[in-house]
Order: C-alpha cells, then sequence, then structure tokens
C-alpha cells in the first residue's frame, strides 16, 4: 500500500512540474510567418497552420478545420488584414478569446510603401484588389493596430490602419524576420512563462541563422543583381530592397484577377524596352500567362515560390524559401543573355 501510495505522490509531482507545461495553443496564418513561429517554439509544441500546402492567403477560404483552431487557440499570428483579408472577420468572431498578434505592426519593421507606375499596376483600383493589398483610396473600411502596435488581447481592433499603405510581403527581408521573430519570441514568453528561457535560446540561434542566411543571399545574387526580370505579381520589393536586384514590374497586382490582353501586351513591350532577361512565374497561379507574356521576346522564364506553397511547413522553411528565391534568381539570369 505504501508503495502505491508514494508512485502516486510521485507520479504528481511529475506531471506538475514546471518543465513539463503544456505548450500554449498556437495559430498562425500563412507558411513563412509559420516557419519563424515554430523556429522560436522548437523543443516546447508545435504551432498550427491555417493556409497550408500550395495554397496563397490572396484567394484562401476558411475551413471548418480553422474556424475550431481559432476558436481554442490562446495566440494568433498573422501580418495583417492587408494580407490575410480572409482571416478579418473571423479573428473578430472566433478569436476573441486569443491573443492576436498582427506582425505587420511589429516594432522594428522596415515598411515598403507599395509602387505605381509605368511596369507596375496601380494600386487604387478596386478591381485590382485583393483584401486592401491593393490600397483603395476610398475604401470605407480601415484597419489598425492597439496603440501598443502588435498585440491585441480578446480579439482585434482595426480602426486607425489605412488599408493597402505598405506592401505587405515584410518577410521577404532577413532583416523584417527578425523583427517579427522578436516579437513572436516576447509574445510567447509572456503567454508561457514556463518556457521562457527556451523561448529566449531559439531566438537567438535563429538571429545567427538569419545573419549567415543574409550574406549567402548577397553572395548569391551579387553577380546578377543589375539584370532587370519581371514577376508574376509585386510581392518582392522587400527582397530587391535588401539585395539590389532589379525588379523591371509585375504581370498583375492582384494574383486573384487576372490580367487582360491589354495588360500583357504592355508587360510585353516592358520586357522588349528594358532588355529583361527573365520573367518569373509563381506555383500558386497560371504558368501559361508567363509563356504568353514572354512570346516574341528574347526573356526566360523562371519560378519563385515567395509564400513557400511547394515546400514543408516547418521551422527550415523561411531558410529553403529565401535560399530558392535566391538560387532561382541566379540560375535563370545567368543563363539569359
Amino acid at each position: 500500500m505504501k508503495s502505491t501510495t508514494a508512485l502516486l505522490f510521485a507520479s504528481t509531482v511529475f506531471l506538475a512540474s514546471p518543465a513539463f507545461a503544456a505548450a500554449p495553443e498556437v495559430v498562425v496564418s500563412i507558411k513563412p510567418v509559420h516557419s519563424l513561429v515554430a523556429s522560436i517554439m522548437q523543443g516546447v509544441g508545435e504551432p498550427s497552420l491555417i493556409v497550408e500546402g500550395g495554397a496563397s492567403p490572396h484567394t484562401y477560404t476558411m475551413k471548418p478545420s480553422n474556424a475550431a483552431a481559432l476558436q481554442a487557440a490562446k495566440v494568433v499570428f498573422w501580418v495583417g488584414p492587408g494580407l490575410e483579408a480572409f482571416l478579418d472577420k473571423p479573428l473578430d468572431t472566433l478569436g476573441t478569446g486569443a491573443q492576436v498578434v498582427e506582425l505587420g505592426e511589429a516594432p522594428g519593421l522596415e515598411k515598403l510603401k507599395f509602387r505605381e507606375g509605368g511596369a507596375f499596376e496601380g494600386h487604387d483600383h478596386g478591381e485590382e484588389g485583393h483584401g486592401g493589398e491593393a490600397g483603395h483610396e476610398d475604401h470605407g473600411d480601415a484597419h489598425a493596430g492597439d496603440a501598443e502596435g502588435a498585440e491585441h488581447a480578446g480579439g482585434h481592433d482595426h480602426h486607425d490602419h489605412a488599408e493597402g499603405e505598405f506592401d505587405m510581403h515584410m518577410w521577404l527581408d532577413p532583416m523584417n524576420a527578425k523583427a517579427m521573430a522578436t516579437e513572436i519570441e516576447k509574445t510567447l514568453a509572456a503567454a508561457d512563462p514556463a518556457n521562457a528561457a527556451t523561448y529566449k535560446a531559439n531566438l537567438e540561434k535563429f538571429n545567427q541563422r538569419i545573419d549567415a542566411l543574409d550574406k549567402s543571399l548577397a553572395d548569391t545574387v551579387a553577380a546578377v543583381k543589375d539584370k532587370p526580370f519581371v514577376v508574376f505579381h509585386d510581392a518582392y520589393q522587400y527582397f530587391e530592397h535588401r539585395y539590389q536586384v532589379r525588379v523591371a514590374g509585375s504581370i498583375t497586382v492582384s494574383p486573384e484577377v487576372l490580367p487582360g490582353a491589354e495588360r500583357l501586351s504592355e508587360i510585353r513591350a516592358k520586357i522588349q524596352e528594358l532588355g529583361a532577361t527573365c520573367v518569373f512565374a509563381e506555383p500558386q497561379f497560371e504558368p501559361k500567362l508567363v509563356s504568353v507574356v514572354i512570346e516574341g521576346t528574347p526573356a526566360k522564364s523562371g519560378t519563385l515560390d515567395p509564400e513557400a506553397g511547394t515546400l514543408e511547413a516547418g521551422p527550415d522553411l523561411y531558410f529553403q524559401m529565401m535560399e530558392g528565391i535566391g538560387a532561382s534568381l541566379k540560375e535563370c539570369l545567368s543563363s539569359a543573355s
């Protein structure tokens, strides 16, 4: 009897130990951000991902399993309504018990405004918009963070943030990934103090990997950074700004709205005018458009994956995605005349 009682007591103490505290339920919107969160949570738990597989946040529709995850979440990370418009209302109705962190408002981010004119479609045309990324000038539904910036406890406010002012693909600059990871670590440490030391150690390792990645990417594109190229949609401004590569234009500003014949003719003319050496498709969207655009020009085609649709979710995805972009640029631009 004594041995049984002792065993039960020991088991109770063991299970109650802070070292084995359960990780909070964490939900993340898209793969690149999920990779950052998974890096910080390594050894503690795994975050849930909403936009899985090859799906894109530009065209995503919520599933019942996504709704259930939001209802159970303690913390939700997303970039913001300018990118994941499909999440805006569900966060108000389903994520009321969670702390919602808008990483597009994280301290330390370098934010770039949308560019317009020439080979870049204007961002104030309603037919070109997707959930605010197109920047409707007279859109009445504004979104914002609270006065504290990125964090929203018990739902989220969206009253002061003008939709579409900034390009939302901020993670394509590794220094912005660092800023996001810092906000992720801060949030998780506050929500889960028992594992705060692990989150801090993981952030330090992540930052070291980012510094190595940054140097590697600069070396990878150094020889081709002066060669102009065209992308499927204008998602690469942060990568371009960081590594000084030359994006000559985009086929469309809104991936879910296919460009018309006139637009394709304009881009073809721009390719010929600038001598653009490559036109890059994206795996989530219609690749035939690239074939149409380069027809009759000397440009070659390649593929870039800024949302990691072809990669397996996890801590390594961010690094694989960024290395893949650098390698694709080097391969296509090096082979072009």
